[in-house]
């Protein structure tokens, strides 16, 4: 039976004083909607958002995922029931429907594979047990484990009230039975909305199994404020750095790395503080980075070093390299194995060969360098004449002299040496010099005409 997911997305969050709809808010650099869809995503063939306030930037942002989604409008917040049955006119009769929430985005996906699994018998709900559970829907159950009823915490005796396993929202069962059960709620009650924990005793009135599956705190947090959004963050953060941990990565201080995607690696790698791993990251063996860098959709060889407050964002980078302190490489670079990128070195779009340098305040973009290439402190590849991009072609083993202009389009051959302060426009063959300075010329008594 195939799954699909209906993510209530519909809430304003007026305690975020914001904008714009609450599951729009960042947390690891995403939105917590963007991090639930693709949790889903991975369990699910179809999802559909129910949106309400703000739902113009939540389908637009939606539409952006390269997931199968589709939305449903639920026009008056009326609570959670309503808005689920708002979102199931969106899924196939044979299907079984998981119902997710777009402010709650840290579930695992095996957390809901075990859910969806223990559906088969009929309604599974996620719980999770709290050390202080006030406020919250305690799950009463059988000698199986299976759910009886939520009774809420006004009308809880002193005995449930000791019951620390409540209901997270977060359920699985075909769509018959919970479109049944949906027809069922009535909203008696001071607010006059459809909650949805009134489904678990309406099933099981019916004699149907619920099971409980339970999860971790961390994983079934959410945010109605920024307060709580930030708590939401720091626990994203201990979780991504323990997933680094068990792969045996060296994390100097935990609370100080910010995993912002996914990340690869090989043995005896190592991260330093204030650092900011974003996007797909891949990472060799022995591969160190420094304090405060950030470091976006890269792959990084072995034995390469990332020193201090480097940016990098869409390279690759071969073994044996080191990189920074200070450096910036940007979309397109590849730096082949043993080169080396220094401090104050900007890079985009361009292939540094295997031994080549870059030491020291220098930009290269769009520019292919061979191999034992050595450039020069304030070189420069003047790549962009104000409407195109152009390229610029340098060879093995040669010598770019400091504080040279490279004109482009421009071919440097091998073996090849440019004079200092140069600005070269035109093509050097290989084993030539070359060089394009003004004439120098003396003044004699300069200073003394200046009074």
């Amino acid at each position: 039976m195939s799954v699909h997911t209906i993510i209530l997305a519909a809430g304003q969050g007026s305690r975020m004083k914001s904008n714009k709809a609450k599951v729009l808010q960042r947390i690891g650099g995403t939105s917590m909607l963007e991090k639930i869809c693709h949790t889903a995503g991975a369990v699910s063939s179809d999802i559909t958002l129910v949106v309400g306030f703000d739902k113009e930037s939540v389908l637009e942002e939606a539409g952006n995922y390269n997931l199968n989604i589709t939305s449903s409008l639920q026009p008056k917040p009326i609570g959670t029931g309503d808005a689920v049955r708002c979102g199931l006119d969106k899924v196939q009769n044979d299907s079984k429907v998981l119902v997710l929430y777009g402010d709650v985005p840290l579930i695992k996906k095996e957390t809901l594979q075990n859910l969806i699994e223990s559906s088969n018998s009929g309604l599974s709900i996620l719980t999770t047990v709290l050390d202080n559970p006030f406020g919250y829907g305690r799950v009463k159950t059988n000698d199986n484990n299976e759910a009886l009823e939520i009774v809420e915490e006004k009308d809880a005796t002193d005995e449930e009230r000791q019951i620390q396993e409540i209901f997270t929202g977060v359920l699985c069962g075909s769509k018959a039975l919970i479109e049944e059960g949906l027809s069922k709620i009535t909203n008696n009650n001071a607010a006059g909305e459809f909650y949805l924990t009134d489904l678990v005793s309406i099933i099981n009135e019916k004699g149907i199994r619920i099971n409980t599956y339970k999860a971790s705190n961390e994983e079934v947090k959410g945010a109605n404020s920024k307060q709580e959004l930030e708590q939401l963050e720091t626990t994203y953060r201990a979780m991504k750095a323990e997933d680094l941990f068990e792969k045996g990565i060296t994390i100097t201080d935990a609370s100080r790395l910010d995993v912002r995607g996914s990340v690869e690696c090989g043995r005896d790698c190592s991260i330093d503080v204030n650092v900011i791993l974003e996007g797909n990251i891949i990472l060799g063996d022995n591969v160190s980075i420094g304090p405060n860098c950030i470091v976006k959709n890269t792959n990084i060889g072995s034995n390469t070093k990332i020193e201090a407050f480097s940016h990098i964002d869409g390279a690759k980078i071969g073994d044996s390299c080191v990189i920074g302190p200070y450096a910036r490489l940007r979309e397109g670079s590849q730096i082949e194995s043993s080169a080396k990128v220094g401090n104050f070195v900007e890079i985009k779009n361009t292939t540094l060969g295997k031994g080549s340098k870059a030491n020291h305040f220098t930009y290269l973009g769009d520019t292919v360098i061979g191999e034992g290439t050595n450039v020069g402190a304030g070189t420069i590849t003047c790549n962009y004449d104000g409407k195109d991009k152009h390229k610029t072609s340098i060879g093995d083993n040669s010598f770019i002299g400091s504080n040279t202009s490279l004109v482009a389009p421009v071919t440097v051959g091998s073996n090849t040496t440019i004079a200092a302060g140069s600005v070269i426009t035109k093509d050097i063959p290989d084993n030539a010099l070359g060089f394009g300075r003004a004439k120098q010329e003396n003044k004699e008594n300069w200073s003394k005409k200046k009074d």
